[in-house]
């Protein structure tokens, strides 16, 4: 029994095949109905998921140069300072070290201000790494969450399963010609 289109009769419609023809175009078939219902749905998903990655990608470089750098900037600057520390320490106890016995004992001091001083920057330089890697590892929970929330975005707004095999199983019906619509 052929199917009730609203457009006329089986023979009116261009994109009706016999059941033969239907055969013979098989999976071909189902993949161009395939491609006209949810084609543009598919390419939108594809191309929001390349953009969120691109996102991500972008995001995950970014925070790398910039942790880059700032360790860099920092690294510079203990190195300038230990250097500027020392070139003072040597050049003073170079000058004390032409006096007398007292001045033994500054430089003794001050070898262990420098030693503090070492403390105190290698201390920061750990603060500061501490803080660094923390906000790296905070950085990065962030972008999983907004990936985890991109991809519950796209699961909601994607089509239902049993919906679309439903859809499917009456097309096929349809292409057998084993479907049958009740007339009005």
């Amino acid at each position: 029994m052929n199917a009730v289109f609203p457009n006329g009769g089986a023979e009116d419609n261009p994109h009706f095949l016999s059941g033969s023809e239907a055969a013979e175009s098989g999976p071909g078939n189902i993949d161009k109905i395939r491609d006209i219902l949810f084609g543009s749905n598919m390419r939108d998903y594809e191309q929001r998921f390349a953009r969120l990655e691109e996102a991500l990608k972008k995001e995950s470089s970014d925070l790398r140069d910039t942790t880059r750098r700032n360790l860099e900037a920092l690294e510079g600057f203990v190195h300038k300072e230990l250097a500027a520390l020392e070139g003072r320490l040597n050049m003073e106890r170079d000058e004390r070290s032409e006096g007398h016995s007292s001045l033994i004992k500054k430089m003794g001091e001050l070898e262990s201000q420098e030693s503090q001083a070492k403390r105190e920057i290698r201390n920061d330089l750990l603060q500061q790494s501490k803080e660094l890697t923390d906000a790296i590892r905070n950085k990065g929970e962030e972008l999983i969450a907004l990936l985890e929330r991109r991809a519950q975005e796209l699961q909601h707004a994607k089509t239902d399963r049993a919906a679309l095999a439903g859809l499917f199983n009456e097309v096929a019906l349809r292409l057998t010609d084993q479907f049958k619509v009740a007339a009005d």
